[in-house]
Order: structure tokens, then sequence, then C-alpha cells
């Protein structure tokens, strides 16, 4: 098409293939415009309306060549392609080198820096690390190596055992610390907190889906009663959630004639948006059948047609409340407005530590991380907030920095806030819902019977 690229694809249906190729599409950067899905009778078709993250149709023969290898060739070739071209921050390429550690808890003021400082004091080095903090709830996954042997993976039962003890007694000053084990792709096998990373579970689920699943492990859809009773307190990610224009709406009913219950999201647009949704339906359990995905003035629409496993729709209303809860939520964790700091200094042992340390010693949290190391420099992307809710006072930050951080660092401060319109937009799109229940209400008055 003259303003997006049109990817179609035919398959044998099974459970999980909407959100693999969703992930696809997701991990090259892509823009999901707009979707139909539909996956009865045991076959799936998927079209979607894909951009590039400068909102233009795509161009490089090369990305096209990777979409087309990844979806339709084996697990190993698709992960190659990933790998050239895809967003190397949530997908590292030496994830079979280092040991991956998770940890979910009760978040507080500079959790994420009392948990860097004390990896940097148990001589780890953090190669690669993610948090996700949500309604007073925190999860990391972190890559580390051996500082010791040279940057080696920490294989000993020792060691491993004095790294989870110390790193449980930084948890274990909140309500619900948690050290939680890698699960292997048969989901079967746990490892007590830490695994050796291997490509095999490199390809089932990414960093994002496991920080989505650690964060709904710990129930990050609740509202802390903390929270609720202070209004100045707020969740992360619902600063504006009074605001019409930005409220995050999730309604569910019930087709009785197909046995569907058909999720209506209306929410404002972003990047990962789809996979963040999707992802969340496929953990929770649930099949999507159909669905529909549109975008209209920086607001997204989402209709999903699902069921349980066994085949149900949802039948109760507690049942209904907690998918509705789950997908805001979903939606809300990955939002983090405020001021993003973009870090680029040589990498040491220690250095995180130092830099969230400086951020504490100003007053500042850390509200979402994404850390990565390229060659011998350490790329940090943090969201930071007020501890007290005052502004951010950059210009004293950046001076303390450039004292505590020997050698040259590049530090790039951008303001998250945007501000969002006071109405929604009008509703322009098909819904397939509507038009099954238009239709199903004709067959009722006519009796035409359904071939």
């Amino acid at each position: 098409m003259e303003t997006c690229t049109v990817v179609k694809v035919d398959s044998v249906n099974k459970q999980g293939l909407l959100l693999e190729v969703v992930q696809i599409l997701t991990d090259l950067n892509l823009t999901i415009s707009k979707g139909y899905i539909s996956s009865d009778a045991g076959w799936f078709i998927d079209v979607f309306h894909v951009k590039d993250v400068h909102g233009n149709k795509l161009r490089d023969q090369n990305i096209i060549n990777a979409i087309q290898q990844a979806i339709g060739t084996a697990r190993g070739n698709r992960a190659k392609a990933k790998s050239t071209y895809s967003n190397k921050i949530y997908r590292p390429e030496y994830q079979n080198e280092h040991t991956a550690v998770e940890m979910t808890g009760k978040d507080r003021p500079g959790l994420f820096s009392e948990i860097s400082a004390a990896l940097a004091d148990l001589h780890c080095n953090i190669v690669e690390a993610h948090a996700w903090s949500h309604n007073d709830r925190l999860a990391c996954v972190a890559y580390i190596s051996d500082h010791e042997s040279s940057g080696t993976p920490i294989d000993d039962p020792d060691r491993l055992a004095t790294i989870e003890d110390h790193l449980s007694t930084v948890l274990r000053a909140t309500a619900i610390p948690s050290l939680i084990g890698s699960i292997q792709t048969n989901q079967q096998e746990v490892k007590a907190g830490f695994l050796e990373g291997s490509e095999e579970g490199t390809n089932m689920t990414n960093v994002e889906r496991r920080l989505h699943q650690l964060m709904l492990s710990v129930r990050d859809f609740e509202v802390p009663s903390v929270l609720s009773s202070f209004p100045t307190m707020k969740p992360t990610g619902s600063e504006d959630s009074d605001d019409e224009g930005r409220k995050t709406v999730v309604k569910i009913e019930r087709c009785d004639q197909k046995r569907y219950s058909i999720v209506n999201i209306e929410c404002k647009d972003r990047p990962r948006l789809m996979f963040d949704t999707v992802c969340t339906l496929t953990d929770m359990q649930y099949m999507i059948f159909h669905a529909s995905i549109s975008s209209d003035k920086g607001y997204a629409f989402q209709e999903y047609f699902i069921r349980h496993l066994d085949g149900c729709a949802l039948d109760t209303e507690s049942e209904k409340e907690r998918v509705i809860k789950c997908l805001e939520a979903a939606i809300e964790r990955r939002v983090c407005e405020g001021v993003r700091l973009e870090l680029c200094a040589d990498n040491r042992v220690g250095l995180l530590s130092d830099i969230t340390r400086v951020l504490r010693e100003n007053g500042l949290t850390v509200v979402r991380a994404d850390v990565a190391t390229q060659g011998e420099k350490a790329v940090n992307a943090l969201y930071v907030r007020d501890i007290s809710g005052n502004e951010v006072d950059m210009v004293t930050f950046a001076e303390s920095m450039k004292k505590e951080i020997m050698g040259p660092i590049a530090l790039q401060v951008k303001n998250e806030t945007k501000g969002s319109p006071s109405t929604s937009p009008e509703r322009s799109r098909l819904s397939l819902g509507d038009m099954l229940k238009s239709h199903l209400e004709r067959l009722s008055h006519n009796f035409i019977p359904i071939k």
C-alpha cells in the first residue's frame, strides 16, 4: 500500500501462534497500525498493516526478507534473522554466555539501586538488565557474569547460593519478595533463581514477555491499599488516569450464539501495544479466535474474540473483572511518563550501582530500566521520578554524575510527559462484534439457515 506494508500470514493454527507472529513484528521495531485475525476451523489467517519506527512503509528489502524468513522458516534461522535486525536491547546475542537472574518484590524508592549495589558488592558484572515497576511491584531480569574470572557465567553452586541469599536479603524488606526460578520450554524443570541462558529458552520467551509474566505473578493488577488511601500517590503508569483523553477502557461482552467472550480495548496508542495485550491473554491461557486492531489520531482500538483453552467462554463476573484488570495492567506497566535518561559510558563493574546511587542522592528513583553492553560501552536507558513528586532537577544531577563517573560520559535527557486530547476520538472502525450481532439479529428475524 502507499502508506504502509501489508503482511499476510496463512497457516495451520496452534495455541500461541498469533503471539509468535506479533512478537516477530515487534522485535523488528515495526508498528502495527491495523490487524485482522481469524483462526476458526483450525486455520490461521492474519493480515497486518505495519510501518517502521518513522511511520513509513517498509522500503528496506533486508527487513522485508527478515520478516519472511522469521515467520516462514525454522526456529534456528528465525533467531538469526532477529539477531540481525531486532532491537538488541531486548534480545541480547549473548544470552547463552551469561547467568540470568529473575527477581520480583514489593517496590520501594531506591530498590533497583540496592539491587545494583548488591551485585557489585558480589563482584558480578551486570551485562544487561531490565526492570519494570507498576502498582508498587517490581520485576527485574538481569544477565550477569563473573568479574573475577574474565566475564564467564557463574555456575558454582556455592557462589550462586551466596548471590541468591544476598539478593533475597535486599528483597526481604518488602512484603512479597522472591527470586523466581527460570522455567524451561517444557515448563516443568525449575532452577532456583538462576539459569545459565540457553538458546532454546530464549526462542520461547523473550525478556519482555518474561517481565509481563513476573508482574502478573506478583499481582500488579491490584492497586495497593496504601496508594488508594493517599490521593497524591498514584500507581506507576497512571498519572493521568483521570484525564478522559488518556483513560484506558476495557470491556468484556458475551456472545452466547458462538460461545465467545468479546474483549474490547480502547486506549492511547503506542508502540508494542498489541504485543502486550496478546501476550497477556495468551499467558492467561485464553485462545484468540478472531481479532480486529486499528488506530486513529493516536488512539487504539482492539477487539478480541476469546475462549478458554477448554473451549468455554468467561462465565463469571469475577473472572471478567480479573481479565479486565490484567489487561489494564499490561497496558499501563510499560508506560513511564517523566524523565528518561540515556547514559553511555565506559563499562566497568559497579557502573550501574554508581549511576543509581547518584540518582538516589539527588532524590530520584528508577521506575523502569533498560541496561545493555555494547562492546566496551555500557548503554543505560532509565526512567526516573523525583521521590517527593517535585520536578526533576536535571542540572544538579548532571553535575553530580560528571563528578562521580570518571572518563567520558554521554548524557541525554528526554521528558516523556506529553499532552493528550481532552476527549476521545470518534470510534471510526469496523467492529467484528457489531457485524456478528447484526448478522445474528437478521438470522433470528428471517429464520435463514447458516450453511
